[in-house]
């Protein structure tokens, strides 16, 4: 999971590819984003079942991994799509997902603190947080307000420490962010067909309208960048 080593000029993280570009003209027309340090990079991807969350979290792990730094994996649902990371030793699925949790935010409070002045690039993926917080939330609730907070901590605090959080989720229901925590995600993906209640707990009402008459399938949807720019994304189909 190590990649090169990370340089400011090594910046842009492909997203897809312009929605409109790809059915009218034929043309692949990159969407990126900025992900360095000077950046709020941290990702939030919902959609419904089916509507191809696995497989760009798949494409942003292979592409966050060439930027250099630790990359850890929390596979809460044990995904098929991932089953080729079992072997890494920074994955972490079912009930092993907190440790992932846990080994990240130790790394960000040792540099809050000072003890730790590095900041080399870590990154933790955290597919199907939702449902591994209300799973909790049914058993341990002590436990689960425990996770929230450290998620929120990572989100309001981690830009500037180089700690990214990238989660994926069905819908991002706001007992699983509380203060309002889901709105520190400067990049805001949603593909598939998703239903309107997500739109509009992520999107203001003016994008949400202007999305319009468009028709999304699997892997093709909207992207928020920085609570100000909005486009209509395609992820390409990976055949090589």
């Amino acid at each position: 999971m190590l990649g090169i080593k990370y340089t400011m000029n090594q910046s842009k993280l492909l997203l897809g590819y312009d929605f409109d570009s790809w059915y009218n003209f034929a043309e692949k027309e990159p969407i990126t984003t900025d992900i360095s340090p000077k950046t709020n990079s941290h990702i939030l991807i919902c959609g419904m079942s089916g509507g191809g969350k696995s497989y760009l979290t798949n494409q942003l792990f292979g592409r966050l991994c060439t930027f250099g730094g630790k990359v850890y994996f929390a596979d809460f649902k044990q995904d098929d799509s991932f089953s080729h990371l079992k072997e890494c030793p920074r994955y972490y699925s079912y009930d092993r997902t907190l440790q992932a949790l846990d080994e990240v935010y130790e790394i960000l409070n040792n540099r809050q603190s000072g003890a730790d002045t590095s900041r080399e690039p870590i990154t933790l993926i955290f597919d199907e947080y939702i449902a591994n917080v209300l799973s909790l939330l049914s058993t341990d609730k002590k436990k689960a307000e425990t996770v929230m907070r450290k998620v929120s901590e990572i989100l309001m605090l981690g830009r500037s420490l180089s700690v990214r959080l990238v989660c994926s989720c069905q819908r991002p229901d706001a007992a699983a962010f509380p203060s309002g925590s889901r709105l520190n995600y400067g990049i805001i993906i949603i593909v598939g067909a998703a239903i309107k209640s997500i739109y509009e707990m992520l999107l203001p009402k003016e994008y949400i309208e202007s999305i319009g008459d468009h028709q999304f399938k699997v892997g093709e949807g909207v992207v928020l960048l920085q609570g100000a720019k909005m486009h209509f994304i395609k992820v390409p189909i990976i055949r090589n």
